[in-house]
């Protein structure tokens, strides 16, 4: 034997309170929607049939009454009395898609601020019904006096809820979602509705147009946008507008768009209509078919929603690179606040790549400039992969002939290892700092000799940091000291690092990865410092270390490189030993 689930509504009006709205105010909304499907049902039939939504306030009361299409009895029987039936489907002979609701659980948000509604409805050709729904779960119908076709519900407010039925709230709540349904709309005989999306075409002037659309962002969104862009995707129904921040946007937030559904406003915080790059646009749409979820707070997630991202992603990136054709001044101002979001962009699209080759200038050791330019000058492009590096070795490149580009800015590095796809023969090559040291000067073999025995006693200083101590001549000669290390000694150091910190288990993990270095770090002695040729002159095993160890700790700050407590020990071991060195005793004073 079948039998039917026994529903407590007060259940289920306490789980669409605490779970599917996030707000009582939703209330509202949903009534409006009702109101503006039975109007869309009965213009079906009747096209001239009158379209109205007359919203009422009260002493803590709300009317909303329509000129739709009404119910029979029989009607309010099988659907007011019914939780999850849409009375927009099949039982009124419509599709879907032509109406706003579709859960059939609309109704039900009255109930969020009262306990009590009432429905006063009449068909064409049928006597007036009174629905009378209880929180409880309780109803009852009785005849009504009502002379023409449409509905009226009714809304007292239950102790606690009475703000959500104050006059300025109800017309607040009435602008936010109802301004731009097709259906006039007035609350207390004042028009909220009518004046249709500022994006419509009609017989505006262009440039009137385009003020009425940067006025709507300043009083909906609170800026003034830096360009307005309008977008189209005719299988979602969708049009509408992207604005241009003005500001830089964090990519990190992903900011929400203000989205309506034929003219009732959905939400002001929709996820995912943008591509992630797209972080530089806020959105104001109005599309026909995407889906919202249940609480009609947020777009469904399905594979339309996919190819609408899709599609407005390929009209913002159509806007830039038309920026980028006609006004080259104003592409600059823009990459000036976005171009974080453009390199993003050309992380995957050749067309930004192309875009910010052309037009983004990077850091060089030869002055700022486009990765055009720098190709042009240079012909192939060398790169330090963080800017710790390229501090370091910048002017030590610059001095040996090697044009150098910063990659350690945010997609940098990653935006010159794409080049060659763009750019076929275009050699792009990561310098290590070790390879550098292949283009210094050997110092001469007569004055190597001579420096063996202070070069031993350096080496015996560094040996326990695990550095090899060298000696070359090299540009410019203002610089003593410099500490290189390639990248798979950097890793390994880091590894083993990490190791000593960790537990036992995971330092068995990392052990795994655990390879011998082939090359040590390398402390390189420039020999055309005078300084370094005067340390070069010591033979005091003690004070040549000092001294090395001092031009370590220089190397390592010059270098930005990280200071383990070892470094720092040495750093102070070496400073103290030097002034001790320095200052005479008492018995020389």
């Amino acid at each position: 034997m079948n039998r039917t689930f026994q529903v407590d509504l007060r259940g289920v009006v306490d789980l669409l309170s605490h779970h599917l709205y996030a707000s009582p105010r939703v209330y509202l909304r949903e009534l409006l929607q009702n109101a503006v499907d039975a109007v869309t049902a009965r213009q079906a039939g009747v096209p001239d049939a009158p379209a109205e939504i007359r919203v009422v306030t009260g002493p803590a009361a709300v009317t909303v009454t329509d000129t739709g299409i009404g119910l029979t009895e029989a009607q309010v029987h099988e659907l007011l009395a019914t939780i999850g039936r849409s009375s927009k489907r099949d039982e009124l002979g419509f599709a879907r898609h032509e109406f706003l609701g579709q859960f059939g659980i609309g109704l039900l948000s009255a109930f969020l601020g009262a306990d009590e509604v009432k429905v006063t409805t009449r068909a064409e050709g049928a006597p007036a019904v009174l629905w009378t729904g209880r929180a409880d779960g309780t109803y009852d119908i009785k005849p009504a006096q009502r002379d023409e076709v449409g509905t009226t519900v009714e809304l007292t407010a239950r102790p606690g809820a009475e703000q959500w039925f104050e006059p300025p709230t109800v017309v607040e709540l009435a602008r936010l979602y109802g301004s731009m349904l097709p259906v006039p709309v007035t609350v207390d005989g004042a028009p909220v509705s009518g004046a249709g999306t500022p994006w419509r075409d009609d017989d505006r002037e262009p440039g009137q147009r385009r003020a009425d659309l940067v006025g709507y962002a300043q009083e909906t969104l609170g800026f003034t946008p830096f360009d307005v862009i309008d977008l189209a995707v005719p299988e979602a129904g969708l049009t509408g507008v992207a604005y241009v921040l003005p500001f830089p946007a964090n990519p990190a937030e992903h900011a929400g768009h203000r989205v309506y559904l034929k003219g009732m406003l959905l939400t002001e915080s929709a996820q995912g209509l943008l591509p992630d790059w797209a972080f530089f646009a806020r959105c104001v749409v109005d599309a026909g078919e995407l889906r919202p979820t249940a609480s009609r707070e947020a777009l469904y997630a399905d594979n339309l929603l996919d190819t609408t991202r899709q599609a407005l992603g390929d009209q913002l990136r159509g806007w830039l690179v038309g920026l980028a054709r006609a006004d080259q001044a104003r592409l600059h101002k823009f990459l000036g606040v976005h171009h974080l979001g453009v390199k993003a962009l050309a992380l995957h699209d050749d067309d930004m790549l192309r875009l910010v080759e052309q037009w983004w200038p990077m850091e060089t050791n030869v002055g700022r400039m486009t990765l055009a330019d720098f190709r042009a000058q240079h012909g192939e492009i060398r790169y330090c992969a963080t800017a710790d590096d390229f501090r370091q070795l910048a002017g030590v490149a610059a001095a040996q002939d090697i044009a150098l580009v910063n990659g350690g800015y945010t997609y940098d590095a990653e935006i010159i290892e794409r080049l060659p796809a763009i750019e076929p023969g275009l050699t792009v090559s990561r310098l290590d700092p070790t390879d550098l040291a292949t283009r210094f000067d050997a110092v001469p073999p007569a004055t190597e000799l001579a420096l063996r025995p202070f070069l031993a006693a350096a080496q015996r200083a560094m040996d326990r940091l695990g550095c090899e101590v060298v000696l070359r001549s090299y540009e410019p000669a203002s610089l003593p000291v410099l500490f290189l290390v390639d990248r798979s000694a950097a890793f390994q150091a880091e590894l083993r690092a990490t190791k000593q910190r960790v537990d036992e288990l995971w330092a068995g993990v990392l052990s795994a990865f655990d390879k011998p270095a082939d090359d040590r770090p390398q402390l390189v002695l420039n020999h055309r410092n005078p300084l370094v040729r005067r340390v070069c002159g010591l033979t005091d095993p003690n004070l040549v270390g000092l001294s090395v160890e001092a031009l370590y700790g220089q190397a390592l700050l010059l270098g930005y490189h990280p200071i383990r407590p070892a470094d720092a020990a040495l750093l102070n071991r070496s400073f103290l030993g030097l002034l001790d060195q320095a200052v005479p005793t008492e018995g020389n004073l």
